[in-house]
């Protein structure tokens, strides 16, 4: 399956068929007024959800059914000026794999990362079937659009770490510790031109980032917690 968004509002879920490069449209949403500009599969330990990001405010969640429908959650409002971007957080809670121990029940958590045209990125819970903030205040160190924001794999450790990336140029890092803590930001770099995208490797300790200048640099966390560049991706 694929999604799509577009600046009509329509989301679309493609569907492969038996040929190759056959694509037909098995759904089409259009829960939203304005254009739609972040979309997101959730982990595939949490079913069949897709997130989206508006420039109406809202966030939309789209979850498949057995029967073939699909259910839909909101975040109304979400950033009320638009939302440019969204990210799921890892399936598995902070921590998971140490309180889990030798029983293997692993807890499983649906969480979102999004960014605004606010400058702010916040991270939002889904608990007893809505979704609500679960960051107080909204992270706040961008002096522009929030351009796009990357959960990182935790790999079940107790730290969480997202990356948000802006117009003003920078990218910021947010870590907190374990559940319920607070979030700490620290600047990676001020790229000096927009931030345009991130995305993290599938560990977690590398950062990709792409600019306004047709750059894409490779990041990673030093041992004293300082983020190095580590090369230059070559076109």
């Amino acid at each position: 399956m694929l999604a799509s968004c577009s600046y009509d509002g329509r989301v679309i879920i493609w569907k492969e068929g038996s040929k190759p490069d056959e694509w037909s449209q098995a759904h089409t949403f259009v829960e939203h007024k304005s254009s739609v500009n972040s979309i997101a599969w959730a982990h595939h330990e949490l079913g069949l959800s897709l997130a989206c990001g508006s420039s109406d405010g809202n966030i939309s969640v789209f979850t498949a059914r057995s029967d073939g429908g699909w259910d839909t959650t909101r975040i109304d409002q979400a950033h009320p000026v638009g939302v440019t971007s969204v990210s799921w957080a890892p399936a598995m809670a902070p921590g998971a794999l140490i309180s889990a121990g030798t029983s293997g029940q692993y807890e499983y958590v649906q969480k979102l990362a999004s960014g605004g045209c606010d400058n702010t990125v916040k991270v939002w819970k889904l608990t007893n079937g809505s979704w609500r903030m679960d960051c107080f205040p909204a992270l706040q160190m961008h002096k522009d659009w929030v351009r796009d924001v990357a959960w990182a794999p935790n790999l079940g450790l107790p730290k969480s770490t997202i990356a948000s990336a802006s117009q003003d140029g920078t990218v910021v890092i947010w870590t907190a510790a374990k559940e319920g803590e607070q979030w700490e930001g620290r600047v990676l770099y001020d790229f000096r031109t927009p931030v345009w995208r991130l995305s993290w490797s599938l560990t977690g300790n590398i950062l990709a980032v792409s600019d306004g200048n047709n750059n894409v640099t490779l990041w990673k966390e030093a041992v004293d917690g300082e983020w190095q560049q580590v090369t230059t991706v070559e076109p």
